[in-house]
């Protein structure tokens, strides 16, 4: 498995990295962190798919955002001395394996190879972006452009490397959550979408049949942002 993340980094460096993480195996509805807990160490996905959960002032929870093999989350907790609290929970939705780096292991690696520095200044990089990315999204984009860019980052995600369709085991309620809007009006986005070819929608899924044509869409082997979380 290759992480985008380390790319900056010397082959002899990656492997050594890898070789102060954790594997982390959990199954479906299982959480890897949970919000609200100390926030002291960071995770490579290897494997699977991980929903990301906010609490919502009602008591419900929220998806924020949908990250599989080559993302990353957790990253606050190489930053700072102190263990910050998690930002939010990550939950498996299949079989999944992560592999988890305390922050005192990356402390010593840091320690030991400057290239650790540039590693952390690409985190927060890609972090600054992603949440700019979305501020102006929702600030001047219609719902109808945030729900097929979500879709585009989903079918990144889910993606088996062909150019066929893809399909997204997440509900229109799920997705509702992503894109920050009601489920009524992802709904009617949906349908629009549908009624173009792009998508059909199935009980408890969306099937995206033309990923080439929704807004934005980045061509095949181009790496998605990690999702956001601490």
């Amino acid at each position: 498995m290759e992480w985008p993340l380390l790319a900056s980094l010397a082959p002899e460096q990656r492997t050594e990295l890898l070789s102060r993480t954790t594997i982390r195996d959990v199954v479906r509805g299982q959480f890897v962190v949970r919000e609200g807990e100390p926030s002291d160490s960071f995770h490579l996905i290897e494997e699977g798919h991980l929903a990301v959960r906010v609490s919502t002032a009602d008591g419900d929870t929220a998806t924020l955002n949908v990250l599989g093999p080559g993302d990353s989350f957790g990253e606050l907790s190489l930053l700072r001395d102190d263990a910050p609290t998690r930002s939010a929970s990550v939950v498996a939705l299949e079989r999944s394996r992560t592999r988890a780096l305390s922050a005192a292991d990356f402390a010593g690696f840091r320690r030991d190879h400057h290239g650790a520095e540039h590693l952390l200044l690409q985190l927060l990089g890609q972090r600054v972006e992603e949440l700019s990315t979305r501020l102006v999204e929702v600030m001047y984009d219609d719902l109808g452009r945030r729900v097929e860019r979500r879709l585009r980052d989903l079918v990144a995600a889910y993606a088996t490397g062909d150019d066929g369709p893809v399909e997204i085991p997440l509900t229109q309620e799920d997705l509702a959550e992503i894109v920050g809007a009601t489920r009524p009006s992802t709904n009617q986005a949906l349908h629009d979408l549908a009624a173009r070819g792009v998508v059909h929608l199935g009980r408890g899924r969306i099937s995206v049949l033309d990923p080439s044509s929704l807004d934005g869409a980045r061509p095949a082997g181009v790496a998605r942002r990690p999702g956001v979380t601490r």
